[in-house]
C-alpha cells in the first residue's frame, strides 16, 4: 500500500479538545492494535474551530500531543476542518458550512489548523486540510460572493506558502465538493479551479498576497490547493467515478484526499421501500437526495422530501441516492443498496496511476444508522472499514 491510510475520527465525540482527546487516546490505540500493531499507524484527526484555538496557544499541549503519538508509533497525516462547531450528537444540517469561506473566521480557523499541523506531524510528511465546499449554494448571491470567496481562499494558500517558507512543512487545503453546495459537482469544480482560482485575476490576488512573480505564483496554487474526493458524494450526483476522477487527474487539480465513503441507493422506489427508509429520514444531518426518473436527474436537499414528492406523484421508473453514509464493506442493506460500486471504481483506477497518497474511509453515520445495521461497537465498525478497504487496494510488488 502506498501512502497513508486513516479513517476519520469525526466518527467519535470531538467537539472540544478535551473530547477530541479523549477519543482519540481510547479509540486510535484500540483499532490500531487491530490493523496495524507492528507498523506505523496514520490518525486523520478531527479538529474543530475551538479544538484549534486551543492547540494554537498551547505549545506544551502540542508537544504533548506529539509525544503520545510518537510513544505509540502514530502520526497524523490528515485533518478534517469541514465542520467548525458542534458535529457530534447535535442537529447541524445546512450549519454545517458556516463559517463558510466568504467569512474570516474560516480563513483563521483553517490557518491555525495548518499551524497546528506543521508543528505536530513528521518532518517526512505534508498534511492535509479537509474543508467545507466553500459555501452552502443558496448563500452565494452572484459574482461578488464568488470573488470574495476565492480571495479568501487563496489568502489560505498565501499563509500555507509561508509557512513552508519559514517551517519547511508543506500543508495542503483540499475542498471538498458536496450536494447543494457552491462545489457540487466534478465538472463545477474544474470550471471553479480554471475560472477563478486559476485565473489570470486569481494569479494576480496571490503575487500581491505573496511578494512572489506570476511564475513562481502559478506553482504555489498547485502545491498547496486541491481538492477532496469524496466517492460518495459523487456517487449521490450519478456521476461516473472513475470518469470524474480521471476529468480532475487530467486537468492538474491535485486530488489531495481520495476518500472511501458509499451513500445509500435504492434501485427502483417502490411502496414497501419508501415505508423502510422512514427508519433513514430521523437524522441530525443533511440527507441530499437526487433522483434518477426516467433518465432525469432532479435533486433534493433531503431524503423525506424526495419521499413527499413520491408520495404525491408515485409513476415512472426511479432510483434514489442518498447523502447518507453507509458501511463501505456492504452492498446489501436488506432491501436497499449502496454506491460502493463508485469506491471499486476508484480503486481500480487508483492501481494503474495512483490518485493520491492521503485515502481516508469517511463514515460518520453510525450513531445514527439503524439498529438493524449495527452489529458490534464502533472499534469493530471502523476495523470492518479499514480492513476491507485495505484488501482492496492495490498490492505493491
Amino acid at each position: 500500500m502506498s501512502g497513508h491510510l486513516g479513517y476519520s475520527t469525526l466518527v467519535h465525540p470531538g467537539d472540544t479538545w478535551d473530547e477530541m482527546r479523549a477519543s482519540l487516546e481510547t479509540y486510535a490505540p484500540a483499532v490500531k492494535e487491530r490493523v496495524s500493531p507492528t507498523e506505523p499507524y496514520g490518525v486523520s484527526l478531527r479538529l474543530s474551530g475551538a479544538s484549534a484555538r486551543t492547540l494554537a496557544a498551547d505549545p506544551a499541549e502540542r508537544a504533548r500531543l506529539r509525544d503520545w503519538l510518537d510513544r505509540r508509533d502514530m502520526y497524523v497525516f490528515t485533518v478534517n476542518a469541514f465542520p467548525y462547531g458542534p458535529f457530534k450528537g447535535h442537529r447541524v444540517m445546512e450549519d454545517v458550512y458556516e463559517p463558510d469561506w466568504s467569512s474570516e473566521t474560516r480563513v483563521a480557523y483553517t490557518n491555525q489548523v495548518a499551524d497546528v499541523l506543521a508543528d505536530i506531524t513528521p518532518s517526512s510528511i505534508s498534511p492535509s486540510i479537509q474543508s467545507a465546499p466553500l459555501a452552502f449554494r443558496a448563500n452565494v448571491h452572484g459574482e461578488d460572493d464568488v470573488a470574495r470567496i476565492t480571495g479568501n481562499v487563496l489568502r489560505t494558500v498565501a499563509h500555507l506558502a509561508d509557512l513552508e517558507r519559514r517551517t519547511g512543512h508543506r500543508v495542503k487545503l483540499a475542498l471538498e465538493p458536496e450536494p447543494f453546495c457552491l462545489l457540487e459537482t466534478t465538472a463545477e469544480t474544474l470550471d471553479y479551479f480554471t475560472n477563478h482560482v486559476w485565473s489570470a485575476e486569481g494569479i494576480r490576488t496571490l503575487c500581491a498576497l505573496t511578494g512572489l512573480p506570476a511564475s513562481e505564483a502559478a506553482g504555489l496554487v498547485r502545491r498547496h490547493l486541491g481538492v477532496v474526493f469524496d466517492i460518495g458524494h459523487q456517487s449521490v450526483e450519478f456521476e461516473d467515478i472513475a470518469g470524474s476522477l480521471r476529468s480532475l487527474r487530467d486537468a492538474g487539480v491535485p486530488i489531495f484526499k481520495l476518500q472511501a465513503a458509499a451513500a445509500l441507493r435504492v434501485p427502483e422506489v417502490t411502496e414497501e421501500v419508501v415505508a423502510a427508509l422512514d427508519a433513514f429520514t430521523d437524522t441530525i444531518y443533511l440527507s441530499q437526495t437526487t433522483e434518477s426518473r426516467d433518465g432525469e436527474l432532479t435533486k433534493m436537499l433531503n431524503l423525506s422530501d424526495a419521499i413527499a414528492a413520491w408520495r404525491k406523484d408515485p409513476g415512472g421508473v426511479r432510483e434514489w441516492r442518498t447523502h447518507f453514509h453507509v458501511p463501505i464493506f456492504l452492498d446489501d442493506l436488506g432491501g436497499f443498496g449502496t454506491t460502493r460500486a463508485g469506491i471499486e471504481d476508484a480503486l481500480a483506477l487508483h492501481a494503474e496511476v495512483p490518485l493520491s497518497d492521503h485515502l481516508e474511509i469517511e463514515t460518520y453515520t453510525w450513531d445514527v444508522l439503524p439498529a438493524h445495521l449495527k452489529t458490534g461497537d464502533i472499534t469493530d465498525y471502523v476495523v470492518r472499514e479499514w480492513t476491507w478497504l485495505r484488501n482492496h487496494l492495490p498490492r505493491q510488488p
